[in-house]
């Protein structure tokens, strides 16, 4: 068996490499037929530049060469436009972004005329090349988890603290990681936003102010994470794969006109489900799926002793496939509005942006049907369900993210710093989105009903902007996914969403949800507290007793399936729903009844 897993990892890590050098073998002609731009003013000048600088008919051998040239011809044909419409060249009667080529434009632009204009045997057999790559990949895949099943059911921590892939990072190269990326990203926004100073500064200001109350005011100066990492020692292949999301979710965000060649391989896929050719979101849809859909099958394999977890990782992948992949590429060949119907305002931030909608407004009455729902989930669906049920029912059951986090995320999930300094940040930075997520939806309702750009020294343009970059980006995809081998699976879970506060706020306060303890049994192992993926001290808990009232709880059970006493279980109950969050209490629950022990 073990010769079996070693073979599907040779193959997996082939598939990964074969995958991620797709890019390269391609060549590029930019011919006039592939500058596809209806504007025909910028069309025109598009292909002026290009002839000018005798790039039409030119063969390259990379797309970086390519993209380099075809953006000097962009920014030519942006400034000759410029100063064709400055010196009254312009059509009478034509909108000045309408002859004028925005900034905005380029990204777009620049996507479809790469894509246009490749050649090579990607473009040439790319049914051949996906089914190839993804076969494999999916087959050592499946050769690794297969003798999972076989072996005796139960928990095997099997040296993760040890293994050079969930060792995670040593204090020290966590602090250099953190220390580099955060300024990485202001930096980076201030390049995004064309030098706009205001938000970068602000969130400078605020991450300072953040450290002072809990370093300073809360007096949290303990230096080291409580089993978050190994002591001395960072595992080498965790970094190397943490680099490797990383750097994936920073092409996909913000230069994906370099990774066209992964699109390409998946045209005859997109075309069958959505009519159209492969776009990045459709591509990285797709590979989300097939992750979570493998890496779930694993998870089942792990924890075949408990059946709620194999009932969970059921729904996580249920709900992906369909909800979140399927359903809305199908919405779309049947010319409605791409919709994820499971995606909740505030981590679904652009449901209120004006272009949703209107899409929604003008696609009849699917489009108005699709607002009120989004609308009802959020003043009724989530505070009912929540209160029944807990946070569980959509951070570990429904949502993509958290689905992510329980099937990719699951080697990493002892990575999770339970420290109490962790926990501090964790209140101020998560709250904190969660304000930033509604201040920045009024404004955009504000400017959508009034009109007006401007709420005192706020403008909606440049915030909803920033907080795309920041918040939808930054901090979701780039860290969120790519900080699983190195600090763990639900950092973005834990620190950054909007809509994990939101339900976390309504689970302590109003919630019959909580996970109740026998401590009598409690033997100290730790079990609980090291596969804790929220960075909760379960341990601390069970040795006193106390039931766990805590916001940041998904619900996952984890502990639970872990424990080898049956110390704990996740229960619903509203006998002190009213003073749960005062002196932490127990409840005993028996034939008899339903009593609190103090």
């Amino acid at each position: 068996m073990k010769n079996i897993q070693t073979f599907g990892i040779i193959l997996l890590v082939i598939s990964i490499l074969g995958f991620t050098m797709v890019p390269g073998f391609q060549t590029f002609v930019l011919t006039e037929d592939s500058v596809t731009v209806d504007n025909q003013h910028h069309r025109n000048a598009i292909l002026q530049s290009a002839r000018d600088g005798k790039m039409i008919d030119k063969k390259y051998s990379s797309n970086i060469s390519f993209i380099r040239e075809l953006n000097q011809v962009l920014h030519h044909s942006q400034e000759m436009l410029d100063k064709s419409y400055g010196a009254g060249e312009a059509p009478d009667g034509i909108n000045e972004w309408d002859y004028k080529l925005g900034s905005w434009k380029l990204k777009d632009y620049t996507m479809v005329m790469v894509k246009n204009s490749e050649s090579g045997w990607v473009q040439q057999h790319p049914l051949v090349i996906s089914l190839f790559i993804f076969g494999m990949g999916i087959l050592g895949a499946m050769m690794y988890i297969f003798p999972i099943f076989l072996q005796n059911p139960g928990i095997k921590n099997n040296g993760m603290y040890h293994h050079p892939m969930t060792r995670g990072i040593s204090l020290h190269w966590r602090t250099i990681l953190l220390s580099l990326f955060i300024p990485g990203i202001l930096i980076f926004g201030v390049i995004y936003t064309q030098g706009d100073y205001v938000w970068p500064l602000v969130t400078l200001f605020m991450a300072v102010l953040i450290s002072y109350f809990v370093f300073y005011r809360e007096g949290s100066k303990e230096l080291s994470p409580q089993r978050s990492a190994s002591v001395s020692q960072s595992g080498y292949l965790g970094i190397i794969t943490g680099a490797y999301f990383i750097l994936f979710y920073i092409v996909l965000y913000w230069a994906p006109e370099y990774i066209t060649g992964w699109m390409t391989m998946l045209d005859p896929l997109s075309r069958i489900i959505n009519g159209g050719d492969a776009s990045q979101w459709f591509l990285y849809g797709l590979l989300y799926t097939v992750v979570v859909l493998i890496m779930g099958i694993r998870m089942i394999a792990k924890y075949l002793h408990n059946r709620y977890q194999m009932v969970r990782t059921g729904s996580v992948i249920f709900f992906q496939i369909s909800f979140a992949f399927l359903i809305p590429e199908i919405l779309v060949r049947l010319n409605q509005p791409w919709y994820d119907f499971k995606n909740i305002w505030p981590l679904n931030y652009t449901f209120f942006f004006d272009w949703n909608i209107n899409t929604l407004l003008s696609s009849g009455g699917l489009g108005l049907f699709m607002l009120v729902w989004g609308i009802l989930l959020i003043i009724i669906a989530v505070p009912l369900i929540t209160y029944f049920y807990g946070k569980r029912w959509y951070c570990s059951w429904v949502c993509g993210c958290g689905g992510l986090a329980e099937t990719l995320g699951d080697p990493y999930r002892q990575l999770s710093d339970k420290s109490m300094r962790a926990w501090k940040y964790e209140r101020y930075i998560v709250h904190g989105v969660l304000v930033f997520a509604i201040i920045m939806t009024v404004l955009v309702l504000y400017t959508y009903f009034t009109g007006q750009r401007s709420l005192g020294f706020l403008n909606s343009d440049s915030m909803r902007g920033w907080y795309g970059f920041l918040i939808g980006s930054a901090f979701a995809g780039v860290a969120g996914t790519g900080f699983y081998p190195l600090m763990g699976n639900r950092v973005w879970c834990r620190y950054g969403c909007p809509l994990a506060a939101y339900i976390g706020l309504v689970q302590k306060f109003k919630s019959k949800f909580r996970i109740t303890v026998n401590g009598g049994q409690c033997i100290s192992c730790g079990n609980c507290s090291t596969y804790c993926e929220m960075g909760i001290d379960v341990k601390w808990y069970a040795q006193r007793g106390q039931d766990i009232v805590r916001a940041s709880c998904v619900g996952c059970g984890i502990c639970s399936a872990v424990c080898p006493r049956g110390v704990l279980r996740l229960e619903n109950a509203d006998l002190d729903i009213h003073t749960r969050t005062q002196d932490l209490r127990n409840i005993h629950i028996s034939k008899e009844g339903i009593s609190i022990v103090e």
